[in-house]
C-alpha cells in the first residue's frame, strides 16, 4: 500500500513538472505569436482543458457527478487570476475553443435525444406529462415574475426571463444514478422521473426558443409568441415524424454503399449536424435540432450495417452451445447492439462536451461573490429552484412518493449551464447573473443525491434486546457461532442445530430466551 501510493505521488509531482514547464514555455512564446503558433496553443490547451476534466473526475469518489468537477475546476482555473496567475485568461479567448465548447452542446443534446425513448415516455403517461408541466411552468413563473424582481431589482425583463428559463432545466442524469445505485432504477417512481425528463427537456427548449426570439426581436406580440411555440412543437413533430420514416430507407442505402462501422458512425453524427442547422435555419436553437435528431435515431434503424467485431465473434462462438447455455449471452449481445449507437457517440461527448463544462466554469468571476448580496441571492435563487420542482412532485396521482419524485426534478446541471450560457451570448444575462445561475447549478446538483439516498433507502428495522448471559456460562465457548455450528452438526445433526439457535445461541455468546 505504502509503495502504491509512493508511486501516484511521484506521478503527481512528474506531471505538476512537466506542467510547469509546458506553461513556461507557452507563456515564453505569447509574446510573438504567429497564426502557426495559434493554432498550436490551442492543441495545447484542447490537451489541458480535457486533462483538467478528467482530474476533476475525483468528485465522483465522494459520490458527486463528474459534471460537476468540470464545472467546479473550470471555475477554478479561470479565476486564478485573483491569486496572480493570469495564465488561464488565454484560452477564455480562443474563438475555436469557444466553437468546439458550442459543438459539446450540441453533441450533448444530441446524446439525451439518444437516451431519451418515447416509447417508455408514452408508458408512464399522464403523470409523466404532469410532472413535466408543473416543474417547468411553476419555476419559470417564479423566477421571472417573483424572484427576479424581488431579488434583482431593476434589470431588464429580458433577464428576468433568461433567469426564469435557466430554473426550468433538469438534469435527470444525476438522479438516474442515485436510483441506480440503491436499485431503484425500475421502481415507479423512476419511470415517472425519466418519463417527465424527456417532456421536460422539450418543454424547456421551447421555453429557450421563445425566450430567444423575444430577446433578439426587442419585443414581440402574444400572436408572435404563440407562432414560435407552434414553430417548435411543429419542428419538432415534424422531424421526429420525417424522422422516423425516411430514416430506414437512408440506413439502408448508405449500408449498401458500405455496411461498415465508419459508414454507421458517419450517417449517425451527420443526422444530428443536419438537425442543428435545420432548427438555426427556421430560428430556433441548433440544440433543439441535435435533440431532435437524437429522439429519431433508432437501432433498428441500422440493423443493416455490421454488428461491431466483438459481438461477430460471440456468435461465431456460440454456435454448435446449447441453447440453455446460449440463451443469457444472445441476451447480452441484443442489449449491446441496442446500445451501439450511443457508443459510436460516446467518444465525440468524451472529447467535446467536457469542453464545453470548463469552459463555462472559465466564465464565472468569483470577484462577483465578494458582495455579499449577490451570494444571498444566489441562495434565494437556490430557493426558489428546489421549490419549483418539489411543486412538481404534488402533480402525481396514484401511490407514487410525491417528495422522491419532486426532489429528483431538482438538479439543474448541464441544461441549466446551457441556459445561462445562451442568455449570455445573448447579451442579457450579466457577469453577476451567470455566476448566481453556476452557484444554482452546483447548490442543486450536490443537495439532491443526499436526499435523495435518504427518502429511498428502507428504514432500518429495530432489533429486540435480549438478555445477553455472560459468556462463562456458555461453558467457555467466545469462538462464535462457529464453534456452536460444527459441533452441533457432528454430534447431534443440522436438525439440532436449528434447534440451539431457537434457544438463543447468537454470535459470540450463549443467549437465554428474553424473559416474559
Amino acid at each position: 500500500m505504502k509503495g502504491i501510493k509512493a508511486r501516484y505521488i511521484h506521478v503527481i509531482m512528474a506531471a505538476t513538472t512537466m506542467f510547469l514547464l509546458l506553461t513556461s514555455s507557452v507563456q515564453a512564446a505569447g509574446g510573438g505569436e504567429t497564426e502557426t503558433h495559434s493554432i498550436a496553443s490551442t492543441f495545447f490547451w484542447i490537451a489541458i482543458i480535457l486533462l483538467a476534466a478528467k482530474l476533476s473526475s475525483l468528485v465522483e469518489h465522494f459520490g458527486q457527478p463528474s459534471v460537476l468537477g468540470e464545472l467546479v475546476i473550470g471555475v477554478i482555473l479561470g479565476n486564478l487570476v485573483l491569486i496572480g496567475i493570469p495564465f488561464f485568461e488565454i484560452p477564455k479567448g480562443d474563438s475555436i475553443l469557444v466553437f468546439l465548447a458550442e459543438l459539446g452542446v450540441v453533441i450533448l443534446l444530441f446524446q439525451v435525444g439518444l437516451e431519451s425513448n418515447l416509447a417508455e415516455m408514452r408508458q408512464v403517461g399522464l403523470n409523466a406529462m404532469l410532472v413535466a408541466v408543473v416543474g417547468v411552468t411553476v419555476p419559470f413563473v417564479l423566477g421571472t415574475y417573483l424572484a427576479g424582481p424581488l431579488l434583482l431589482p431593476g434589470l431588464n425583463f429580458y433577464t428576468y426571463l433568461l433567469l426564469g428559463a435557466a430554473l426550468t432545466a433538469t438534469s435527470v442524469g444525476i438522479t438516474a444514478r442515485v436510483f441506480r445505485d440503491l436499485g431503484k432504477l425500475h421502481s415507479p417512481e423512476a419511470k415517472i422521473v425519466l418519463g417527465a425528463a424527456v417532456i421536460d427537456d422539450i418543454l424547456g427548449l421551447i421555453i429557450l426558443a421563445v425566450v430567444s426570439a423575444i430577446v433578439t426581436a426587442g419585443s414581440v406580440s402574444i400572436g408572435e409568441i404563440v407562432w414560435i411555440v407552434t414553430k417548435s412543437a411543429l419542428f419538432l413533430i415534424v422531424t421526429i415524424g420525417m424522422g422516423l420514416l425516411v430514416t430506414p430507407h437512408i440506413s439502408r442505402l448508405f449500408s449498401w454503399i458500405n455496411a461498415g462501422i465508419g459508414m454507421k458512425f458517419t450517417l449517425i453524427a451527420s443526422f444530428g449536424l443536419i438537425f442543428a442547422y435545420l432548427a438555426e435555419l427556421i430560428g430556433l436553437a441548433p440544440i433543439v435540432g441535435a435533440f431532435a435528431a437524437g429522439l429519431v435515431l433508432e437501432p433498428v434503424h441500422f440493423r443493416h450495417f455490421k454488428d461491431p467485431e466483438i459481438i461477430d465473434d460471440l456468435k461465431k462462438t456460440l454456435k454448435g452451445v446449447n441453447d440453455t447455455l446460449k440463451a443469457p449471452v444472445l441476451k447480452v449481445i441484443e442489449a449491446h447492439s441496442k446500445r451501439h449507437v450511443e457508443e459510436l457517440i460516446e467518444p465525440l461527448v468524451h472529447f467535446f462536451v467536457p469542453i464545453f463544462f470548463v469552459m463555462t466554469g472559465m466564465a464565472v468571476k468569483l470577484e462577483s461573490f465578494f458582495d455579499p448580496s449577490i451570494l444571498l441571492v444566489a441562495v434565494g435563487i437556490t430557493g426558489v429552484a428546489v421549490a419549483g420542482k418539489l411543486i412538481s412532485g404534488l402533480a402525481v396521482t396514484g401511490k407514487a412518493s410525491k417528495s422522491v419524485i419532486g426532489w429528483s426534478m431538482v438538479p439543474r446541471g448541464e441544461v441549466g449551464l446551457i441556459f445561462a450560457a445562451v442568455g449570455k451570448s445573448l447579451g442579457v444575462v450579466s457577469d453577476e447573473i451567470f455566476s448566481v445561475i453556476v452557484i444554482m447549478v452546483i447548490f442543486t446538483t450536490l443537495l439532491t443525491p443526499p436526499v435523495l439516498t435518504l427518502l429511498l433507502k428502507p428504514p432500518p428495522v429495530p432489533v429486540p434486546k435480549e438478555e445477553v448471559v455472560p459468556e462463562a456460562v456458555g461453558f467457555g465457548f467466545g469462538k462464535g457461532y462457529e464453534v456452536w455450528q460444527h459441533a452441533f452438526e457432528t454430534h447431534i445433526g443440522k436438525k439440532s442445530t436449528r434447534q440451539a439457535k431457537t434457544l438463543g445461541i447468537r454470535g459470540t455468546h450463549w443467549k437465554l430466551p428474553t424473559k416474559r
